[in-house]
């Protein structure tokens, strides 16, 4: 049961603090608040630092989010942007981000934290943080971001004994204890908080859930999607696999095949 909101501020604040940098890669969804209130609690917030990384599309909830968090902990956040968003990375490159391969990630998240870093943090003298969930999928990851971090050490605070494992819905639970309200992309049905709903990695159901909930939202995206159609070719996010072979999906034509089916539907 997690202890209430009084008690773990009092543990979060009297942690006990030993030398050295803890940084925690804090995304704004509810892994990284669940990675960086255990390290508050083992080692304090002396050296604490919440780094966030700006892609230009987030959420305007998701920075509500940060910024209590970092009230709770009594850290301010460390912002830093490439100043791009992943659609002008994207023309930039060349290349439409999909499932299989984004570079806007790279790009706008793991460069700029890694130059800041750089120049703030001694990998001899400093821990990195990462707030991945304890699945199967999550913990096959972890060779790969180890390695991506290096020379910096990187500890995965969420994946540990299994009796400790706490689900998504028991870390959004230990935010509201603790007085922060979780993101409010969760309470719409968004498995996770990262580019207002239109994470290119996403699959069709997330797409499609996105249209059902933020039209305005999708329409962006598939305006978007035409840009770099005009330019670049057939691309697209997203792939069809029906009928045993593979072509591109534009978000255009996934929204004309849902309206069709919800209007078939409702003839029956």
């Amino acid at each position: 049961m997690t202890p209430p909101a009084t008690t773990r501020k009092r543990r979060v604040r009297a942690g006990h603090i030993t030398p050295g940098r803890h940084i925690v890669q804090f995304s704004g969804g509810i892994g990284s608040f669940g990675a960086a209130v255990r390290v508050a609690e083992r080692y304090g917030t002396d050296r604490l630092t919440l780094l966030i990384a700006d892609t230009g599309i987030e959420d305007q909830d998701l920075w509500r989010f940060a910024e209590d968090t970092g009230r709770l902990l009594d850290v301010p956040l460390t912002r830093v942007r490439d100043g791009r968003t992943p659609w002008e990375v994207f023309h930039d490159k060349k290349f439409l981000g999909n499932d299989r391969l984004a570079p806007c990630s790279q790009v706008l998240k793991q460069i700029p934290c890694r130059r800041w870093m750089e120049t703030h943090a001694d990998p001899a003298d400093t821990l990195v943080y990462i707030g991945i969930e304890d699945t199967p999928r999550d913990r096959a990851r972890i060779p790969a971001i180890a390695r991506n971090w290096a020379p910096w050490q990187t500890r995965f605070p969420l994946c540990g004994r299994r009796e400790e494992t706490l689900t998504k819905d028991q870390l959004l639970n230990e935010a509201r204890a603790l007085g922060v309200e979780p993101p409010r992309l969760y309470g719409l049905g968004f498995k996770h908080n990262n580019c207002a709903g239109m994470c290119v990695r996403a699959g069709q159901r997330q797409w499609l859930h996105l249209l059902d909930v933020m039209p305005e939202r999708y329409a962006e995206a598939e305006a978007e999607e035409e840009g770099l159609r005009s330019r670049l070719g057939n691309v697209s996010i997203l792939r069809d696999r029906r009928g045993g072979t593979t072509r591109p999906l534009p978000l255009r034509e996934l929204r004309a095949r849902a309206r069709a089916e919800g209007g078939r539907r409702r003839a029956s």
